[in-house]
């Protein structure tokens, strides 16, 4: 080994130099594919040529300064980025999806129906159905779905799958439909416009309900345009129930792949259904917090665990923490499995 180290240190810039050539190392010569573990001067190609190719300059000898050389090809050695916002096909999960309404969030996992078996897509409603409770017409079944999202440039030319299945999201408060209270709040404005005529009052009915999952399924238009490993992290390899302290990771849109630990189980907590200027909440009830997994876009991640086992749907968020849907509140209310 020290005659390789040797020669590395003195040929090092030399070879390089070589037009093939894109590095030089130490390891152990390789014969018929098997390693020797005679100490060699690797030299890594772009190509390995026949030496009748070669011009005699660009030719390795095969001893360099006593030591014994061997050639490696390596191909073209570049930075492995992926865009998670453009089009890919097939698509699969961690990377940009959405309804044609929403600007964009994150295909979350391939699940199967419980009683067709047909693969389909997971998410958020708020990624897929655009956040609706199912009378607000935000959204209806056979919406596109559109792949990227179109915040990423997704048009009607990248409609991936149709909009399946959705469970409602009720927000904490809306708009009366009561005739009693109709009639006071017109008979108020009236009044009130009379003092104030630039404000008005509008009485909002309190659901009282509360949430269990932020989530939807969309249908693929053909099986092969998907494929289920998630990007970067591989195969769900099932689920598993949250812990306090467990680590835990996802593979998102915009942040890529994150980790960090359960927090609190059980949670309820009130969510911002939109923009910080907006006013609309909706609890949820029994939910995870970690620690912060996600940026906006990350909507809709699948959470694991470290062997790969589906622990939660990722849907909102901060920059202190991240708020999940258990994986078993999402399976059943959807009625799929993995």
């Amino acid at each position: 080994m020290e005659r390789a180290q040797k020669a590395l240190r003195r040929y090092k810039y030399r070879l390089m130099s070589m037009k093939n050539v894109l590095g030089v190392g130490i390891g152990y010569k390789i014969s018929r594919n098997k390693v020797t573990y005679k100490p060699a001067l690797m030299v890594l190609v772009r190509k390995k040529l026949p030496k009748q190719k070669l011009h005699r300059d660009e030719i390795i000898p095969e001893t360099i300064a006593e030591a014994n050389t061997d050639v490696i090809e390596v191909g073209d050695v570049k930075l492995l980025i992926q865009d998670r916002t453009a089009k890919q096909r097939p698509a699969r999960p961690g990377i940009s999806i959405g309804h044609y309404k929403i600007t964009a969030g994150t295909f979350g996992a391939v699940v199967k129906d419980a009683e067709t078996g047909e693969p389909l897509i997971l998410s958020n409603n708020h990624v897929l159905a655009n956040a609706t409770d199912g009378s607000d017409g935000r959204s209806a079944i056979g919406d596109p779905i559109l792949q990227p999202g179109p915040y990423d440039g997704g048009t009607n030319k990248d409609v991936i799958a149709r909009l399946y299945r959705f469970v409602p999201v009720i927000k904490e408060e809306k708009a009366t439909q009561c005739s009693v209270a109709s009639f006071v709040q017109e008979f108020s404005n009236f009044m009130l416009s009379m003092l104030k005529p630039n404000y008005r009052v509008q009485f909002m009915k309190l659901s009282g309900k509360e949430n269990l999952v932020d989530a939807a399924l969309a249908k693929p238009v053909s099986q092969d345009i998907i494929r289920s490993d998630i990007l970067e992290l591989g195969t769900v390899k099932g689920t598993a129930s949250a812990e306090v302290g467990l680590a835990v990771r996802k593979s998102g849109r915009s942040s890529g792949v994150t980790t960090g630990k359960i927090k609190v189980i059980n949670a309820t907590i009130r969510v911002l259904m939109g923009d910080s200027e907006s006013s609309e909440y909706a609890v949820f009830a029994n939910q995870l917090v970690t620690e912060p997994l996600a940026q906006g876009g990350d909507s809709g991640s699948l959470v694991l665990d470290e062997n790969n086992m589906a622990v939660g749907l990722l849907f909102a968020g901060s920059e202190k923490a991240s708020i999940v849907n258990p994986i078993d509140s999402v399976m059943e209310q959807l009625k799929v499995k993995f």
